[in-house]
């Protein structure tokens, strides 16, 4: 009933650009905190960075702020995620959550790999 589904995800050299998209099958997509994660290999998830319903504010990690940009458009049901100046330690599956009070969903994640 509710699919979260990320694309844009690959293989890109340190200092290159990706940008992420995550699909929203859900009701009320505009209600939604909608959250990027990341697994890097051999480590936790970690989180990445938020935008609220409205759209703002938005919020980031520090390891990722002023490099990631996180954007949502609402009448789409999207979020995206534009990943600039990346570097090896930025390769991992980034994941979308969706969250509305004690409600989160999931999607699968994309993979993402920095490398030369």
């Amino acid at each position: 009933q509710v699919q979260l589904v990320e694309s844009g995800g690959g293989l890109v050299q340190p200092g290159g650009s990706l940008k992420l998209s995550c699909a929203a099958s859900i009701l009320d997509f505009s209600t939604y905190f909608m959250r990027w994660y990341r697994r890097k290999p051999g480590k936790e998830r970690e989180w990445v960075a938020t935008i609220e319903s409205a759209g703002a504010p938005t919020n980031y990690a520090g390891s990722v702020k002023g490099r990631f940009t996180i954007s949502r458009d609402n009448d789409k049901d999207t979020m995206y995620l534009q990943m600039n100046s990346l570097k090896p330690e930025g390769t991992g599956v980034y994941t979308c959550n969706a969250g509305r009070g004690a409600i989160n969903y999931w999607g699968q994640g994309t993979q993402v790999t920095v490398s030369s």
